[in-house]
């Protein structure tokens, strides 16, 4: 069963998702995955990829859009609340930043840091604890023995954002494949969800130590 009770209560609507790749990672099965997790957790979704060259190896850029209410429009999302960076070494070869709500989240596929990404001072124009990296591909390859990342980069997701629960993402993959296809997919997808959980605990915990100091100081 899904934990969509739990869920708090979406900020924006409709959500707004753009994931970026190359063809042959399954960029658009992410997407299409999103959104029968949505689906799953009771709320309205579409999933459709950019038209252009879907040749292995070639940018792909894939949409999905969830919302509490029926979804009319079908444009591209130009200005998205979410991104899903599939491809590491897309980030200094496009603009895949553009036009991304700041109040929003970034989910990079990378075992490195935004700073050793270069991208450190663009990230603190965000939240912090919206904005994380996630060795999505080596988690795939361990639990699945392939790099494809977009299950664990969907429970990322979950966890970064809950705009969708982990149950949903974990059904959603369920109907998707088939035997151990799909538990070695939802066993990769728990590891990530948990990697980006504690990431997060990690980054609040510092936070708050961090506005304990500064506060004693004042006080001093």
């Amino acid at each position: 069963m899904s934990d969509v009770d739990e869920m708090p209560k979406r900020r924006f609507d409709p959500f707004g998702v753009r994931i970026h790749g190359r063809g042959g990672q399954g960029v658009v099965t992410a997407a299409e995955l999103l959104s029968v997790a949505a689906f799953i957790d009771g709320l309205h979704a579409q999933a459709f990829p950019s038209f252009g060259s879907e040749r292995m190896g070639a940018p792909i850029v894939a949409f999905c859009r969830i919302s509490e209410r029926m979804i009319r429009t079908r444009e591209p999302i130009s200005f998205p609340h979410a991104l899903i960076i599939q491809d590491v070494t897309l980030i200094h070869q496009l603009d895949i930043f553009n036009g991304v709500n700041l109040e929003g989240y970034v989910l990079v596929n990378t075992s490195r840091t935004f700073d050793e990404l270069g991208l450190g001072e663009f990230i603190e124009r965000f939240d912090r604890t919206r904005v994380m990296t996630l060795p999505a591909t080596e988690i795939a390859v361990e639990n699945i023995g392939r790099p494809v990342a977009n299950a664990p980069l969907l429970a990322g997701f979950a966890a970064i954002s809950s705009e969708v629960s982990l149950d949903a993402v974990k059904e959603s993959i369920s109907r998707r494949f088939r035997g151990a296809t799909a538990a070695n997919n939802i066993a990769a997808a728990q590891r990530a969800f948990d990697h980006v959980r504690n990431g997060l605990e990690q980054l609040r915990t510092a936070e708050n130590l961090t506005n304990t100091s500064s506060k004693e100081g004042e006080d001093a």
